[in-house]
């Protein structure tokens, strides 16, 4: 049986040994690729190196090379990072998974672009539990749609660079969407000095960065005499991975489109 070749970015770190695990344990799945910047100390050397085993993949700068020798790349990485590894991606015509956060609105589109020559799995977290919460808080903003006031908190490792996370603003549109609300006009990030009594229609954020948090993510529906709170904590990064894999396999076959992990776990 060909197994999918798949390609890993950010492959010394933590995500990126996260993957090569879940790939090295799967059966339908092979690694083809792993990607590090230029300078990266673990250029050169087998991908699996960094986990006590031998891939037989050596980790390389060269994007054209590794999407070439890939059916899926898979990335983790930043927005710059992201957007040059999806050009590398279209012009071999490799799917691609992504699991980067912290894009701007131009380059939302630039990936909606690519994804009309290569299939996408676009998702701010790959997480299976992630995603059975964002189903939770449809039902939830349906039931609480009035008397409630909501609050979105989330925390990172000290690391993390942007936010809120790419989690918490999924979360805050889905709740909007299920309200009819527009996120844009109703969220409120972080509170500082006299900001006068809360309206209600808001949708609030918090943000904390600490330590080696792995990601939390909790939402709030306040009312009177009672608190709703709904909440997924990831204590490592396998469950991402996991989440990821199943992503690649979604794509196999797969000509173009954009997709999110609704379309992944079959909703």
């Amino acid at each position: 049986m060909n197994k999918l070749k798949i390609a890993v970015c950010g492959a010394s770190g933590k995500m990126g040994r996260a993957l090569i695990s879940a790939i090295r344990d799967d059966d339908v799945l092979t690694l083809a690729g792993a990607l590090e910047l230029p300078g990266n100390p673990y250029l050169g050397k087998d991908a699996g190196a960094l986990l006590g085993f031998e891939s037989g993949v050596n980790i390389s700068s060269d994007i054209a090379f590794v999407a070439d020798g890939a059916e899926v790349l898979i990335d983790f990485t930043r927005p710059e990072g992201t957007l040059r590894h999806l050009e590398a991606c279209v012009s071999n015509k490799t799917a691609m998974v992504i699991g980067t956060t912290g894009f701007s609105d131009q380059e939302k589109e630039a990936i909606k672009h690519a994804a009309e020559t290569i299939p996408v799995v676009m998702a701010p977290n790959m997480s299976v539990g992630v995603n059975v919460l964002l189903r939770l808080l449809k039902v939830a903003s349906q039931a609480l749609d009035s008397g409630y006031d909501i609050e979105i908190i989330e925390a990172h490792h000290k690391h993390k660079v942007d936010a809120p996370s790419g989690t918490a603003l999924r979360m805050g549109e889905v709740i909007a969407e299920s309200l009819g609300r527009n996120l844009s006009e109703c969220a409120v990030y972080g509170r500082e000095g006299d900001t006068g009594e809360r309206d209600q229609k808001t949708i609030g954020f918090s943000a904390v960065r600490a330590g080696d948090i792995v990601g939390e993510h909790t939402a709030i529906f306040a009312g009177t005499g009672e608190r709703i709170e709904i909440t997924h904590k990831a204590s490592d990064r396998s469950n991402f991975a996991v989440g990821a894999i199943r992503a690649a396999k979604f794509l196999s076959g797969k000509s173009k489109g954009l997709f999110d992990m609704e379309d992944v776990l079959g909703n």
